[in-house]
């Protein structure tokens, strides 16, 4: 393995080898940042930041660092950018943020959707662009969280010359189910789709130019929400923008949280890709290792650094010896969503799955009991209650709070408590035999720890939509009454259930607001016994592994003088819970809110999205959101308003969205667009 990943990196760096391991790059250089435009081939012109190391010696080149996004780099994401490409450019990297064009300061119309192939070619003139500049030794990483993971995977995978590495954070590869519009497979209405949709009308800081050539695109660009909301199966448009993750070949460094909704490309990735590939798994959310709101927190840029030096300088910093993987064993900790450290312990692990691992089976039996031993045929029926849910959060993601009121309308199958601590690592994977008396049902299976007093802690779950028991592409009616056989890969998971605790598999058919709900009132029943036997595998392993090399803690981030941001910002908000028990009807508040300070002025952002639902009619469903942006600027405000209005009913979405502008509170310029969608298996 060792000589075979030497010669790919002699392929694709021409760098003489060390014999030995060097350190990382040291923090040698100062720090100049520059604006500049990167043309394109049809004439549109991407703005760039460049964090340009100082103090060039004569012939010296730095390799380039390329982060690739619609977020804003000249006020939403300047804190954040100055933290992470000042450390790369003080130690011989050259960073360069990228606003996709239509975003920020770029020019053109915003993509018709994001990742689109426009994206992607644009991706590779930058990359090309970037390979020959005059400081430049011909070789470029990509790195980034969640859409600039997304993309530097689809950007590996299209191979561009220039790239010879990419680090992807809390990213996918699967557009479908996993990301944030269908929610395995089924339909979800989030926070980020009101972000999105409204930062498409927005114009770049600091001059938040008016021109009509430049706002008319903007504020006339379709909203990705109702693109996506008229493909609700997988097929072409999911599959188009991202060629098969098997094909890739460039070396991938991967880091993922445990809290994260974006978890499961790295088995995946493990399982599939043969190029050299190494995996970083946390007990972080949807952040970088050294700003989770949950701990531990580490330093991830000086691996980033051990990781570039290697691929892009030729400095055998000794990444080809760390382990494949290294992955946090979770402990049993109390529920709770609040920021907190999550206890356990590191493990290092060379094979993927990891070496001794076995599946430990659990049979679902009568009396809602998990046994390691098949048991007699029986049958358990639940009536579904549509506003279940809620206590489950938001997505496949962050630390939960108790799971007992959502249990209470589930079906529940507990083990006895345990003589033996458990630990499992990797998928576990859920196999029912189900009936529905409706053609449309879903299923959510929930894995819990039972402490001995009583509370759960929920350890990971899935959803499958019943239609796409077969196919996520070609979703077929249930005939009710019939019997199907389920199978429902549950999202990664690390834990050990303590001795005295006990193991839980509870499933609902509603997992609100996070999953739309099914248009029917229904009941489902799970049959256990006999010869297809449901039952949870469980990828168990030893409670200890290897122990990796300690990695460090997080160093100082630094930040720009001249902006100061108020506040914690929008996410995770607060949620609210109103339930009218007479009337059945349920509703679910989310609002948040962020304040900076800039040299040009002050933005307020704020949003909210009120989801409501009644259980004797599910169909009826709906959400509302609103999202504002207020930019004091010069001597006037602009602000950007937006609404999204999603009701259903049987057969048929209904979508309305809003954007506005407005100067000194006169509106100046506002589309709505409204229309059906029919609802597909959804």
């Amino acid at each position: 393995m060792l000589s075979r990943a030497l010669g790919i990196l002699m392929m694709s760096a021409p760098f003489a080898m060390a014999l030995a391991a060097m350190p990382p790059s040291p923090p040698t250089y100062g720090v100049r940042i520059e604006n500049t435009w990167i043309p394109m081939s049809d004439g549109i012109r991407l703005a760039a930041t460049l964090y340009l190391p100082t103090t060039l010696a004569p012939g010296e080149r730095y390799p380039a660092l390329l982060e690739y996004l619609p977020y804003r780099k000249d006020d939403d994401e300047a804190v954040r950018d100055f933290g992470t490409h000042a450390y790369f450019a003080k130690r011989g990297f050259v960073g360069a943020r990228v606003d996709i064009r239509g975003f920020g300061m770029s020019e053109g119309s915003p993509p018709d959707r994001e990742y689109s192939a426009q994206e992607q070619q644009d991706a590779e003139e930058v990359i090309a662009w970037l390979a020959h500049q005059s400081w430049s030794n011909g070789n470029v990483g990509m790195l980034g969280i969640s859409w600039g993971g997304f993309n530097s995977i689809q950007m590996a995978l299209r191979k561009p010359p220039a790239l010879k590495a990419i680090l992807a954070v809390d990213a996918t590869d699967e557009l479908f189910k996993e990301d944030v519009h269908y929610m395995d497979g089924i339909f979800h209405v989030d926070e980020f789709e009101l972000t999105m949709d409204l930062d498409q009308g927005r114009t770049g800081a600091p001059d938040f130019t008016l021109d009509e050539s430049a706002i008319g695109p903007r504020m006339n660009s379709p909203p990705w929400s109702l693109v996506f909301m008229k493909h609700q199966r997988d097929g072409v448009f999911w599959r188009s923008p991202v060629r098969p993750i098997e094909t890739l070949q460039v070396p991938t460094f991967l880091i993922g949280g445990l809290q994260d909704g974006y978890r499961d490309s790295i088995p995946r990735m493990l399982d599939k890709v043969k190029a050299p590939l190494k995996a970083w798994i946390g007990p972080w959310n949807h952040g970088f290792p050294n700003d989770s709101d949950y701990g531990p927190l580490f330093e991830w840029r000086d691996q980033a650094v051990r990781w570039f030096d290697y691929w892009l300088k030729g400095r055998d910093t000794g990444v080809l010896g760390d382990p494949k993987v290294i992955v946090y064993q979770q402990h049993w900790h109390a529920p709770g969503s609040q920021s907190q450290d999550v206890p356990g312990e590191w493990r290092a692990e060379n094979s993927w799955p990891p070496a001794g691992a076995a599946t430990t089976v659990l049979y679902f039996q009568s009396e809602h009991r998990l046994s390691f031993s098949k048991t007699e045929d029986g049958l358990d029926q639940l009536r579904n209650i549509p506003s279940t849910g809620v206590e489950a959060g938001f997505w496949w993601g962050e630390l939960l709070t108790d799971q007992r009121p959502v249990d209470a309308y589930s079906l529940l199958y507990d083990s006895p408590a345990l003589t033996e601590d458990i630990a499992i690592l990797g998928i576990p994977r859920v196999s029912m035999q189900v009936t529905a008396d409706a053609p449309l049902a879903d299923w959510f299976v929930r894995l819990s720890d039972v402490a001995p007093d009583g509370s759960v802690t929920m350890v990971t779950g899935a959803g499958i939509n019943g239609a796409q028991r077969d196919s996520l592409a070609n979703p077929k009616d249930l005939v009710p009454g019939a019997r199907y056989p389920l199978s429902v890969d549950l999202h990664l998971a690390s834990w050990v259930f303590p001795a005295g605790h006990r193991i839980r598999i509870a499933v609902s058919n509603a997992l609100w607001p996070m999953n739309w709900p099914t248009p029917y009132p229904l009941t489902t029943s799970i049959a256990y016994g006999g010869k297809a036997p449901s039952l949870v595998n469980l990828p168990r392993v030893a409670l200890h592994g290897l122990a990796p090399a300690p990695f460090a803690a997080p160093e100082p981030i630094e930040k720009p003088a001249d902006i100061e941001q108020i506040g914690a910002g929008a996410w995770p908000g607060s949620w609210t819970v109103l339930r009218d028990e007479v009337n059945q009807r349920s509703t679910v508040t989310w609002q948040g809110s962020a304040a900076v300070s800039y040299p040009w002025g002050r933005f307020d952002h704020s949003e909210r999205l009120i989801y409501e639902i009644d259980d004797a009619h599910p169909e009826q469903a709906s959400v509302q959101g609103d999202s504002e942006y207020i930019q004091i600027v010069k001597n006037h405000i602009l602000t950007w308003r937006g609404r999204l209005d999603v009701v259903s009913n049987a057969h048929t979405f209904f979508y309305k969205y809003t954007r506005t502008l407005l100067k000194d509170g006169a509106v100046i310029k506002t589309k709505t667009w409204e229309e059906p969608i029919p609802r597909d298996h959804q």
